[in-house]
């Protein structure tokens, strides 16, 4: 159950924001306004990421898109941006007059356009990777590394 939210903001315009749940897990969003990636992918990704992480459970209440706007101190219509793009791949559900939440039965499901985009993602890695003078089993080894840090196995 969501309760509180802090927010900060450092000299690089970064902001840092910490939702407080009743069951003492926090949510933390970096949000770069510098960054040339838009603001609401940038939420999306990092809601995305503290589900994955165990950080948000199934059923956990997520800021409304008023509360959320205010703390980042951006737009309502980013942030319903971010949510409308969670419920579509169905990550979070909104239950009107109650709130936002975490799906209760997530399905992951491989969707052709996003695998597409994580194929050349991860080609680029590669790419970049070789002429870093990494080889496979450096890259492999990486990979677990992060699947490892987000708790997945």
């Amino acid at each position: 159950m969501y309760i509180k939210c802090t927010s900060s903001t450092n000299t690089r315009g970064t902001h840092n924001t910490i939702a407080r749940f009743g069951d003492g897990g926090d949510i933390l969003l970096n949000i770069d306004a510098r960054s040339s990636k838009p603001i609401y992918e940038q939420i999306v990704e990092q809601v995305k990421e503290n589900i994955m992480k165990g950080i948000l459970q199934p059923g956990d209440r997520l800021p409304s898109v008023r509360e959320m706007s205010t703390l980042l101190t951006i737009n309502p219509n980013t942030v319903s941006k971010a949510y409308q793009e969670l419920e579509r791949e169905k990550a979070i559900e909104t239950i009107r007059g109650k709130g936002t939440f975490v799906t209760q039965n997530y399905q992951p499901k491989k969707d052709e356009d996003k695998l597409q985009e994580v194929r050349d993602l991860l080609k680029k890695v590669v790419i970049e990777s070789h002429y870093m003078g990494l080889g496979q089993a450096e890259i492999i080894a990486m990979l677990e590394d992060i699947y490892q840090e987000l708790g997945e196995r």
